[in-house]
């Protein structure tokens, strides 16, 4: 008889990520306005909704997208002081 230690490689088996959330964490207080502007570019909220959407922060401005465009998003987010989580 063998020992049977085999099986390890079924054990490891992870399936990759495909789908994402942009997730707003917060902003630099003088730059809310330019922040309000491009949440409101990239998710065609009215100006309401995306003030109040910013001003709710930890929240997600887009859900179930995939890992460039998330990474996109969050380049322009950032560069007008946002501060950005893909989760």
């Amino acid at each position: 008889l063998r020992g049977g230690g085999g099986g390890g490689a079924e054990a490891a088996v992870v399936e990759e990520k495909t789908i994402f959330d942009l997730k707003l964490t917060g902003f630099d207080a003088k730059s809310k306005i330019k922040v309000i502007k491009e949440v409101r570019a990239i998710t065609s909220l009215g100006l309401k909704e995306a003030k109040e959407l910013v001003e709710g922060a930890p929240t997600n401005v887009k859900k179930d997208i995939q890992k460039e465009e998330a990474e996109e998003l969050k380049a322009k987010l950032e560069k007008v002081g946002a501060t950005i989580e893909i989760v």
